[in-house]
């Protein structure tokens, strides 16, 4: 979903490599971060393709807020779209229960790995951040193993470590099933959100380029 007046960063659930890249696009010229994804939902009122455009992002340490005007614009551009805390941890949360003690701890809607790096980053150079998220997994979905072992660094699917999990655990291949397919209706709601790429919905910040994160 990239655009031409974006850097495009992939997350590859890696902590440190992104905030390298984030910080190398701001260097390159981005003036506001937003991230761009999945999610897994929190909450047990959200639902598999369910919008969340965040207000604020939780970690253990510390919550950091969006950029106001830059939410309500989003908001604005994504009638479907839900104001909600968004939690961000490093390492992908695979149970319902570890879901429900994240969701206990933070009061935050829905989780992932990346908008928390992106946000500080942001925050320490002084940019507007923003995210917008769509729930994949449900709060009482535990994930199957291979999922958990599935993301490569570059964000595409290590199709090795997949199949060396479903040879361990073949009995989980029709979860990983059901996995795949809600991942792809997630993905099918961010893509009819692309045009908040556009430029002109980013008139609270600061210059023209965006580093588009997800």
């Amino acid at each position: 979903m990239s655009r031409p007046d974006s850097f495009t960063v992939v997350g590859g659930g890696n902590s440190h490599a992104l905030r390298s890249r984030i910080h190398d696009a701001i260097e390159a010229g981005a003036r506001r971060v937003l991230s761009i994804g999945i999610c897994g939902a929190l909450s047990p009122a959200l639902k598999v393709g369910d919008c969340i455009v965040a207000t604020e992002v939780v970690t253990d340490e510390e919550r950091l807020a969006t950029h106001d005007r830059w939410t309500n614009e989003l908001l604005a551009s994504l009638p479907d779209a839900l104001p909600a805390a968004l939690a961000g941890i490093d390492t992908i949360l695979g149970s319902s229960e570890d879901k429900k003690q994240l969701h206990a701890r933070t009061r935050a809607a829905v989780v992932d790995m990346e908008s928390h790096i992106a946000a500080k980053a942001a925050r320490e150079l002084g940019l507007p951040f923003a995210a917008v998220r769509v729930v994949s997994d449900s709060s009482h979905q535990t994930l199957p193993p291979a999922a958990l072992v599935g993301m490569s660094q570059s964000g595409g699917v290590d199709i090795a470590a997949v199949l060396r999990s479903l040879a361990k655990r073949p009995g989980q291949i029709p979860a990983l099933i059901r996995t795949a397919w809600e991942a792809e209706k997630a993905f099918r709601v961010l893509f009819s959100c692309r045009h908040v790429l556009d430029s002109g919905l980013a008139r609270a910040n600061l210059g023209e380029l965006s580093l588009d994160m997800g």
